[in-house]
């Protein structure tokens, strides 16, 4: 028997999965396009098919990690189960077909864990790092002040925003506007939640997830994934607009054709890059620093 461990998250937009060594070291990692969170804003219940397309995925995934022989697991669920009145069902179904402990986390378990993967091998900075995942059906932001965290869950993702705001294909200038609308009433929270980031001079921002991991595909024309291409890069506002000018113009089948856009990423990305870019300009960042190290890399850390 290994010591190997393995860590699942059932997010809003995707399933993944990260086996690991135990020293850490990466054996596998795969994520399939689920969209798991597919009319949770409209109905406040997982969908069947939705479900579904999460269980084939854990069939597979179950499945590597008998080939990898793990030891110990782990599989947490973000904002669509949170958000839905059947998330225990799914859970008890989940649980049934990937045999380990199925986990709801709550937005501030969530942002804590994404910010432990974040930095753990990120680039030493004396400044501090305020770590931004957004998710399809939230978006978690965590700033280190001294030796604690700070941070915020807000119902703000690339599917919910999309699903209803951007409805038409192109958006409507109106409806833009709808969703950048829809943003700020959410960044209220922020203050609140998180009262030394107004205080800081300035931040180093570290983007997580699918938004940011395509954002980077897209600005190098990378036909296929290479974490070592994505990870790690520094992108400027300045990119981030000029993506949000060119997708908002364009519709779905349109986006498809960029080199480098992930299948299932081209009707919601243009929700992320907003949420992203109201960010930027909330904290004056002229740029990001990308990291494919999230809260999957959190969990792995927490089972070693």
């Amino acid at each position: 028997m290994t010591n190997n461990v393995a860590a699942l998250d059932a997010g809003t937009n995707s399933t993944r999965l990260l086996i690991a060594d135990a020293s850490g070291k990466t054996l596998e990692r795969v994520m399939t396009i689920t969209r798991l969170g597919e009319g949770v804003d409209e109905h406040g219940r997982l969908g069947e098919a939705a479900m579904e397309r999460v269980f084939a995925a854990l069939l597979h995934y179950r499945s590597l990690m008998d080939h990898y022989e793990v030891a110990t697991a782990r599989m947490a669920c973000t904002s669509a189960v949170r958000d839905a009145s059947n998330g225990e069902d799914f859970l008890e179904r989940a649980e049934a077909l990937i045999r380990c402990p199925v986990q709801i986390l709550s937005g501030e378990e969530e942002a804590a864990l994404s910010f432990a993967g974040a930095v753990a091998h990120a680039p030493a900075t004396s400044t501090p790092r305020l770590v931004v995942d957004i998710g399809g059906g939230s978006t978690e932001l965590v700033v280190e002040v001294g030796s604690r965290l700070e941070s915020v869950s807000l119902q703000l993702g690339c599917v919910r925003l999309t699903e209803r705001c951007l409805v038409s294909d192109p958006p409507t200038q109106a409806e833009l506007q709808l969703a950048k609308s829809a943003i700020s009433q959410q960044f209220e929270r922020i203050a609140p939640a998180m009262p030394s980031l107004g205080s800081q001079p300035s931040v180093q921002l570290i983007g997580l997830a699918g938004t940011v991991a395509s954002l980077a595909l897209l600005e190098q024309r990378l036909a296929t994934y290479d974490r070592a291409k994505v990870h790690h890069q520094r992108i400027g506002r300045d990119v981030v607009r000029n993506w949000i000018s060119t997708l908002s113009a364009e519709t779905n089948s349109v986006r498809r054709q960029h080199v480098g856009m992930e299948p299932g990423r081209a009707d919601v990305l243009l929700g992320g890059l907003l949420v992203l870019d109201a960010i930027m300009e909330r904290v004056h960042a002229t740029e990001l620093l990308t990291s494919e190290s999230d809260i999957l890399d959190g969990l792995v850390a927490s089972l070693l």
